[in-house]
């Protein structure tokens, strides 16, 4: 769940959905409505409004506009942030198609994606995703999860690449990404590849959206020494996100929560070397190997 809670791979709510929900409650709290008034006004049963709220049900669009209605929601664009939210919950995106490949859950990563505006990312072991050659995702797909069949890790890999659209669009994402310098040592496939892995992200920093700084070895014990983070600030109405993943599941959170990693985000940016220094030393490295 968001708030800090972790994901896992079992089916349940998406983010949209629980976004949704959380405002249908906060909304009916604030103008002081019982889940029985409500649901007498919806001529429904209480335990039904109770899921729309906890996200267990999606709401329909007469029913969410008829609760605007009777919790005195007036602001035209609150309305509409909201009503949009439950568009986006009944959805489906391309990457739905990916459903069967990969967590359930990274689902909700790669929607973040889409609708991200800005994506800050800490990375300590691995080039990003959104960065990487296709040679160089299959081999962390592999390193990651060993015992995948060869026709999951290409579509992992397909996927992988396909989110990488996102630097592309017309109104592209700006991404901000601060890399461990010990990611340049860290080689998971060879040495021909791995040259032409850091040439692309070479190639990558030189996009007016991508921001690429290393922090560099000599930093010392930085902020945050036990992995990797990402940053996602969308457009309202959603709130800004960040995320994070251990062995026991992944880790979504929300405001004020994600204070905590925008300030460790900014002090290991303080920390890195600037964007020209960073490509000077992914280019000595790639003159090293070749």
């Amino acid at each position: 769940m968001v708030n800090g809670k972790r994901m896992t791979g079992r089916n349940g709510p998406t983010l949209r959905a629980q976004w949704l929900g959380q405002q249908i409650k906060e909304l009916r709290e604030s103008a002081g409505i019982t889940l029985r008034h409500a649901a007498d006004y919806l001529e429904r049963d209480p335990s039904t409004v109770s899921r729309f709220e906890s996200a267990e049900y999606p709401i329909r669009r007469p029913d969410l506009m008829a609760l605007l209605d009777f919790y005195r929601v007036s602001d035209p664009q609150r309305r509409a942030g909201i009503m949009t939210l439950r568009e986006e919950v009944w959805k489906k995106g391309w990457w739905d198609d990916y459903a069967d490949t990969v967590d359930c859950r990274f689902i909700d990563y790669v929607w973040l994606e889409s609708r991200a505006k800005e994506i800050h990312s800490f990375d300590s072991m691995l080039i990003p995703g959104l960065l990487q050659t296709p040679a160089y995702a299959g081999a962390a797909i592999r390193a990651a999860q060993p015992d995948r069949a060869d026709g999951q890790v290409e579509r992992g890999v397909e996927l992988r690449i396909a989110r990488q659209r996102i630097l592309a669009k017309d109104a592209p994402c700006q991404l901000r990404v601060v890399l461990d310098e010990s990611v340049l040592r860290r080689r998971l496939v060879d040495v021909g590849t791995w040259r032409e892995q850091l040439s692309h992200l070479v190639t990558c920093a030189e996009r007016p959206n991508v921001e690429i700084r290393l922090l560099p070895f000599d930093s010392g014990l930085h902020s945050n020494p036990t992995g990797i983070f990402k940053i996602f600030v969308m457009e309202n109405p959603y709130p800004v996100v960040a995320y994070t993943e251990t062995l026991a599941g992944r880790i979504y959170v929300e405001e004020p929560v994600t204070e905590r990693f925008t300030g460790t985000y900014n002090r290991l940016q303080s920390m890195a070397r600037s964007p020209r220094e960073s490509t000077e030393l992914i280019l000595a490295t790639v003159r090293e190997l070749a």
